[in-house]
């Protein structure tokens, strides 16, 4: 569990990245090559990822160099994810990058060589007579081409729509509101945010304020920064992610999700967020089944909840939305049957 402490002044200084992060998408993303997690949502991505590596000698050099530098768990050195970075997208945040000291890579790699060997190409890094440096960055550049281009407007669509429902719960709620909306990932316990996390540490904000980066290629429990001398970020899955699906037809949502499920799916995709009881209704189901079905629907990423005053109102995600694509017929339906039982 990560432990981030906040003082009055921090609850005022939370910042949420309005766009992805490039580098941190990336650092993602290679983990998630690397491993066989999501393979609803990354195992395509994975597949023609491989096909394209194995048609491009070059691409694959720079990718098996990052992967040298990103294990798929354990620690990462922090300079390949700065804490800030100017306006600029990929290219300002590779200068940051490449203008790392050299002090601070020694001492990054010396950390990463402690639980991994390192091949002698990373020796070169930081010294100022060599082009290590320059190799790793277009080694970055290269391997965001062939990691992230071709699921970058997925990555740009999820963000965003991350970013509208954080906003709503913001504007309608405030910080405190926004800290305990980041559930099931992180609790807010004031004034700590606990995070699951895989090693146990505390984060002593004292004053500097936190940035939420919500990330598409994140995957089950947020991350952070190694050191907590840098600026404080927290990078967390995003809500949702679109999926590479052509739609499941004659029905395959209902063998999906089983038919009351997929019927309250198809219900809170009719137009505006519906509250709990109006979905309940439609459906023709008791409010308690209606809460549960929207719950497992929520922890899977097809439906996302907010509040707003004494109501929780549910709308679909990206997602949400990509499933019932194939099944266009079910929203034309003028009713659901009731009493379909619980899936």
């Amino acid at each position: 569990m990560l432990r981030i402490h906040f003082t009055p002044e921090d609850l005022q200084n939370i910042r949420i990245s309005r766009r992805p992060d490039p580098l941190w998408e990336l650092v993602c993303a290679t983990c998630r090559l690397t491993t066989h997690q999501g393979p609803l949502e990354f195992g395509a991505w994975r597949h023609s990822v491989r096909e394209r590596l194995a048609g491009d000698p070059m691409s694959q050099r720079a990718v098996l160099a990052l992967q040298t530098l990103v294990p798929p768990v354990g620690y990462i050195p922090d300079f390949l994810t700065p804490s800030s970075v100017p306006e600029g997208g990929l290219a300002a945040a590779l200068d940051v990058v490449g203008a790392t000291p050299a002090r601070r890579l020694r001492h990054e790699l010396t950390r990463l060589g402690t639980a991994r060997p390192l091949p002698a190409w990373t020796t070169a890094l930081g010294r100022p007579e060599g082009h290590g440096m320059r190799s790793l960055v277009k080694a970055l550049e290269i391997s965001s081409r062939a990691l992230l281009e071709p699921r970058w407007p997925h990555v740009r669509r999820a963000i965003h729509d991350e970013i509208d429902v954080r906003s709503r719960i913001l504007l309608d709620g405030g910080v405190l509101a926004l800290l305990e909306s980041l559930r099931p990932h992180a609790q807010w316990k004031a004034p700590v945010l606990e995070v699951d996390y895989p090693t146990h540490r505390d984060l002593h904000l004292e004053g500097r304020g936190l940035r939420l980066v919500p990330s598409y290629f994140c995957w089950r429990r947020p991350t952070a920064l190694a050191d907590p001398a840098l600026g404080p970020v927290l990078v967390y899955p995003v809500t949702a992610r679109p999926l590479d699906v052509t739609g499941l037809r004659h029905g395959g949502l209902d063998r999906l999700l089983g038919r009351t499920r997929a019927s309250v799916l198809t219900e809170v995709a009719r137009g505006r967020a519906r509250t709990t009881s109006e979905v309940a209704s439609a459906v023709g189901i008791a409010l308690p089944s209606a809460s549960y079905q929207l719950t497992v629907l929520r922890e899977g990423g097809l439906v996302a909840s907010h509040r707003e005053g004494q109501y929780v109102r549910h709308s679909v995600t990206p997602m949400g939305h990509r499933l019932l694509d194939g099944n266009a017929n079910r929203l034309q339906e003028t009713g659901v049957a009731s009493g379909l039982g619980r899936s």
